[in-house]
């Protein structure tokens, strides 16, 4: 696993070596099980490595050692804080969408500019149904018929989810990945040149439906030195109106317009 993870990083044992601060025959030994590490060897090692909290876990529990890191639900009491912060940034978004996503884009909270939106395009939400933002966004039948500008957003999204899959190195990530790549008409989407490349300082997401446009680009933010699973791996999207058109819509429809 020590290896995956350095592989993983691009680096050779003597990079790793000198980032952790140990020697290179140390490390080798390591790697080759002929040494067993420590618990703090374990942690000094994945925190150099940048390995997920998730992960981290793991390689302590294949070095012979309990989890470190623990992973609440996010409605459990000791993140009533963090809920409260969450709903604060949700509630001051408003009129405008924003929705808390986990590290493989299942929704777990939105806002009501979200519904609001979501509504508009797609109609009524089903109470409890789970729903995946990716498979939302990628698949052929749910926000792609409203996404004037799809193959350039997926282009770059996929591209985000193919980091994402780099960055933890799950089965799950890279399952992801293999089924966004797998729908219909991504693969051409894949082979090509953006077209929106360079025309502008970010890319919109331009959905339209019937006579009515929103133009909106997204600002995603995770939580600083996080110490809990579930809150490493936690998003935030917010959509923002890229024009006074787009704007005055979002507002009217909270103001029930």
């Amino acid at each position: 696993m020590l290896r995956f993870w350095r592989r993983r990083r691009g680096w050779s044992q003597l990079d790793l070596a000198g980032r952790a601060e140990i020697s290179q025959r140390h490390l080798s030994f390591l790697e080759l099980g002929r040494t067993s590490p420590s618990r703090d060897m374990v942690v000094r090692l994945a925190s150099v490595l940048d390995v997920p909290l998730r992960q981290q876990n793991a390689l302590l529990l294949a070095a012979g050692f309990a989890p470190v890191w623990r992973e609440s639900a996010l409605g459990a009491p000791e993140l009533a804080q963090v809920r409260s912060a969450l709903d604060y940034i949700m509630t001051q978004q408003e009129p405008f969408p924003a929705v808390v996503v986990d590290r493989r884009w299942n929704l777990l909270e939105v806002n009501r500019g979200a519904v609001r939106m979501v509504e508009f395009l797609t109609g009524p939400l089903v109470a409890g149904a789970k729903v995946n933002l990716a498979d939302a966004l990628v698949a052929p039948d749910v926000l792609r018929p409203f996404l004037v500008n799809w193959p350039d957003v997926v282009h770059y999204f996929i591209r985000s989810v193919e980091a994402d899959a780099i960055a933890d190195g799950t089965k799950e990530t890279a399952a992801l990945l293999e089924r966004l790549r797998s729908y219909n008409g991504v693969p051409d989407v894949l082979r090509s040149q953006p077209a929106e490349f360079g025309a502008g300082p970010v890319l919109p997401m331009h959905f339209r439906k019937d006579d009515v446009s929103l133009q909106l680009f997204t600002t995603i933010m995770m939580l600083g030195t996080p110490q809990d699973i579930t809150l490493q791996e936690l998003r935030i999207e917010c959509f923002f109106p890229m024009d006074t058109a787009t704007e005055r819509t979002l507002r009217g429809w909270a103001a029930g317009k």
